[in-house]
């Protein structure tokens, strides 16, 4: 049995999800028998289930030491650090963790987007997303596009894709049909056509084609389930105005209802007060996902965008439908062709329930496990 130390820049209830990511595979992990110790931000809430380190203010380089000190004090065999930029508040400091922790340590990349460094640093903001997975002493890709990317550079020592699973267990799931006593907690009504999206509406999700799409569906609704802007990404807030903005400007915002922050159990009610979910990205489905996950992990009748690599996983028409990306009007159409098709929605949900099970938090947390042990090895 392994002590892991996995690093993450926000664990709940910080909103984001990589801090939900952190906690179900910290939970599996520790399942198994490993001792984990997961080192996060100040912000970060006890975990009776887990031994966290809430100890980071600001990760700054002095940060990187204090992680060292720990890593050392725990005598932990491996450091684990979940990166997404943003997490991290777009500073650089945490590309260098490897080089200073004194430790094994493995990078789960959840993106490949850069930081922020200074203005006009160009290059440089990718050379430390490079500089970071090359002193790793193996990096974990969670997709087919980011695995692509990164095993063209050969300084990268070991390279292995683990997907993700739903940053939510449901305790019960979709069946085709809505559950209408859910639905009446936000207001809908039996005749109403109830859309769900699901996670933080940013320039990447597809937020105004949502939009634009549900102002051609004047019999729909659309629940926005989860909180508004997340911990980590300053742009968040920004977008979200501008969609208040197209909201007014497309008479749609009295069909707009949105949940707020919810616990596990109320997120699964949301979604179970749906029809359908809508969740258009603009750079195409993607099994990096959290959210697309979700979906399948509720069995939910899912619309998405065509994915930018081809993904066989996901199957047209039959666990998932998809449209082109910032298309409102075939968005529109597939909505529609949903809601007037139940038999399509029955077996949707089904082949995403089937489909998920390939992603489950036991499976994920096995494979990530073996890998740490060939890391050490």
């Amino acid at each position: 049995m392994l002590k892991i130390g996995l690093v993450t820049g926000e664990y709940p209830p910080m909103q984001g999800g990589v801090g939900d990511f952190s906690r179900e595979v910290a939970w599996a992990l520790a399942a198994l028998g490993h001792q984990v110790h997961v080192i996060t931000h100040r912000d970060a809430k006890a975990d009776p289930s887990l031994t966290l380190h809430p100890t980071v203010r600001s990760w700054n380089i002095p940060a990187l030491f204090s992680i060292r000190q720990l890593a050392r004090a725990l005598s932990l065999d491996i450091v684990n650090i979940q990166y997404q930029a943003a997490a991290y508040g777009i500073t650089p400091s945490i590309h260098f963790l490897p080089s200073v922790v004194g430790r094994p340590s493995a990078v789960t990349f959840h993106d490949l987007r850069v930081p922020y460094l200074f203005p006009k640093a160009g290059r440089l903001r990718r050379d430390a997303v490079n500089t970071l997975a090359r002193s790793a002493a193996g990096v974990i890709v969670t997709n087919p596009e980011d695995r692509q990317t990164l095993e063209r550079d050969p300084r990268i020592k070991q390279l292995i894709e683990i997907p993700i699973g739903s940053n939510i267990t449901p305790f019960a799931t979709h069946n085709g049909t809505r559950n209408t006593q859910y639905a009446s907690r936000w207001g809908f009504a039996d005749s109403d056509v109830v859309v769900g999206y699901f996670g933080f509406l940013n320039a990447s999700k597809g937020g105004a084609t949502l939009y634009r799409a549900l102002a051609q569906l004047p019999s729909c609704r659309l629940l926005l389930i989860g909180g508004r802007t997340g911990a980590s990404d300053a742009t968040n807030a920004a977008y979200a105005a501008e969609l208040d903005s197209l909201a007014a400007a497309l008479d749609i915002a009295d069909r707009i209802v949105r949940t707020g922050y919810l616990p596990p159990r109320e997120t699964t009610e949301a979604f179970l007060a749906c029809d359908l979910m809508a969740m258009p990205y603009v750079d195409g489905a993607s099994l990096r996902r959290g959210t697309v996950m979700a979906c399948l992990a509720h069995a939910m009748p899912t619309l998405t965008t065509q994915p930018a690599v081809p993904l066989p996983e996901l199957r047209d028409g039959d666990n998932i439908r998809l449209v082109p990306p910032e298309d409102s009007v075939a968005l529109a159409a597939a909505i529609r062709e949903l809601c007037d098709d139940p038999s399509l929605r029955t077996r949707l949900s089904a082949g995403a329930l089937a489909l998920a099970d390939q992603f489950t938090w036991d499976k994920i947390a096995a494979q990530t496990a073996a890998f740490f042990a060939t890391l050490l090895h």
